[in-house]
Formats: structure tokens, C-alpha cells, sequence
């Protein structure tokens, strides 16, 4: 057997470190992914790693956790490609980033349901056509599905990739799930439309308006993301946005940093509690919001 026929064993060996372009076999990405940018990336989900993680257990909130989770998917994510940067053939590494950057999100946009549901709490249900608890087993089991068929898509497809099969099945299944999480945001968006429209003359205090803004950027920010995945996905392995990283940066790792991070600065956990106290206040009664966000 020639080295030639050896050499895809060898590629997909763990301990592989083969930097420079092997004729007849091309990267797995297409490209060498960038170290600078995967630095950088890693650096910044790292920060909003540890950033909601603190939250999480000073506050001990479900927006806090989700949002912690997220960043450390999203972080993986990042370190695989780092480590792909230097190790471009390395089917491990390669595994390892396309099946925790395409799930990543769905923590994100899970968080995002918890806090309308809170907000729900916070002004009454008479301002929304779905209660809170509604919204956080319908949208929370919809995410649920699409993390599910996601991260099965991208298994299947990175693992045909590596033996030398068709990915075309896994990829398949990861479009579905994208475009299956595409229409639960698009639903939650109308929803989310519907609630601010009805409760627009209620007085909101400062606070609520800034969480309000900062959970409308994220959400157009994952929505965005999601739409190009899906069509970078269909487009193929071998299409353009797929063999040029700078689309891959820009629309989802850039996009899903402001994701995240749009939240250090405007906590929900911090503000929510000030808003309800706030609200209570003005309408002459005392108690205090209890409910984890």
C-alpha cells in the first residue's frame, strides 16, 4: 500500500500536527483557520464565560446560567479551531468546533425566552397572549429539539467527513435544525412584538427599557447568525462561504459575541429585581420579586 493511501489514516491520527498543505488532500475547513482569530474569540467567550458563570452563582438565576453555558460551548468551540490553526488536518479538533459552534446559540435564545417570561411576570399577563410559564415550555422544548437535531446533524456529517463518506446527510439534518430554530426565534419575536405593543402605555422604568434594547440585539444578532449557517449549510462544504473564513468570523463568531457580552454590562439578574421593586413601589405595594431569572 502506498504512503498516498496511508495518508488519510494519518490525517485523522489525534496526535496529527501536519501544518502545511498535503497534496491531493485539502484542509478540512478549506482553509487554515486563522490563530489570531481564534485567540481573540477564545479570549472573549472566555471573559463571557467567566463573567455570567460569577453571576450565576452570586445570583443564582436562570439567565445568568444559560447565558454562562452558552459561552462555554462557544468556547470550545473557539479552542478547536485554535487548535486546528495549528493543526489544520486534525479530525478531532475539527469535530470538535463544528459540533459546539453550531449549538452554542441555542443556550442563548433559551435565555432570551426565560427573560421575556420574566418580564411577563414583572408587568402581568394580561400583556401577553401566552403566559410565562407557557413561553418557557413551549420556546425551552423547541430549542431543545433544534439542540438536539443540530449537534446529531453535526456529528454525523464531521464523522462522514473524516471516514471519507458523503456529509451530505448530516448537513442535511443540520440545516433542519437551524431553520427549525429560525422559526421558533421568529414566533418569539412576533410574540415578544405583540407583548411591548400591549403593554406601551404602561410607565417602564429606565432599567427595563435598556434589558428590553439589550435582549432585541442578541436576538437579531442570533437571528442573523442562524440565517447564515443556513445558508452557508446549503450551500455546501465546498461552497464559497464555507471555504472563506472571514464570512465564518464576522457572522457568527463576531455576531455571537455581542450575543453574549451585550449582557455583562446590562444584567438582566442585576436589573430585573430593581425593576420589580420599582414597579411594585409605584403601585403601592411592598413585596419583593423572588422568581429566578
Amino acid at each position: 500500500m502506498s504512503d498516498r493511501n496511508l495518508l488519510p489514516e494519518a490525517i485523522r491520527d489525534a496526535n496529527n500536527c501536519q501544518k502545511d498543505p498535503i497534496p491531493g488532500f485539502d484542509y478540512s475547513y478549506g482553509y487554515r483557520p486563522s490563530l489570531a482569530a481564534g485567540i481573540v474569540f477564545c479570549a472573549l467567550f472566555g471573559t463571557a464565560f467567566f463573567g455570567h458563570a460569577l453571576q450565576t452563582i452570586r445570583l443564582r438565576r436562570w439567565t445568568s446560567a444559560l447565558l454562562a453555558i452558552g459561552a462555554l460551548t462557544e468556547l470550545i468551540g473557539w479552542v478547536g479551531r485554535t487548535w486546528s490553526s495549528e493543526c489544520p488536518y486534525n479530525r478531532n479538533a475539527f469535530l470538535i468546533q463544528i459540533t459546539t459552534l453550531i449549538i452554542g446559540p441555542v443556550f442563548f435564545t433559551a435565555a432570551l425566552y426565560v427573560l421575556l417570561g420574566m418580564f411577563i411576570e414583572v408587568l402581568g399577563r394580561e400583556y401577553s397572549l401566552l403566559s410565562s410559564r407557557m413561553y418557557t415550555i413551549v420556546f425551552m422544548t423547541c430549542d431543545t429539539i433544534s439542540l438536539i437535531v443540530q449537534a446529531a446533524g453535526g456529528a454525523m456529517a464531521s464523522m462522514s467527513s473524516g471516514s471519507g463518506d458523503d456529509p451530505k446527510l448530516g448537513t442535511n439534518i443540520m440545516v433542519a435544525g437551524v431553520l427549525f430554530q429560525l422559526a421558533a426565534m421568529s414566533v418569539f419575536a412576533l410574540l415578544t412584538l405583540d407583548f411591548l405593543r400591549r403593554s406601551s402605555k404602561f410607565g417602564m422604568p429606565r432599567e427595563y427599557n435598556i434589558i428590553l434594547i439589550a435582549l432585541f440585539i442578541s436576538l437579531v444578532a442570533i437571528f442573523a447568525r442562524s440565517i447564515f449557517r443556513a445558508v452557508e449549510l446549503i450551500e455546501g462544504w465546498n461552497g464559497y462561504l464555507m471555504m472563506h473564513e472571514v464570512y465564518f468570523i464576522a457572522l457568527d463568531g463576531a455576531l455571537m459575541v455581542l450575543a453574549v457580552m451585550i449582557f455583562l454590562p446590562f444584567d438582566p439578574a442585576r436589573t430585573i429585581p430593581k425593576v420589580y421593586r420599582a414597579v411594585k413601589k409605584d403601585s403601592g405595594e411592598l413585596s419583593e420579586y423572588s422568581a429566578g431569572v
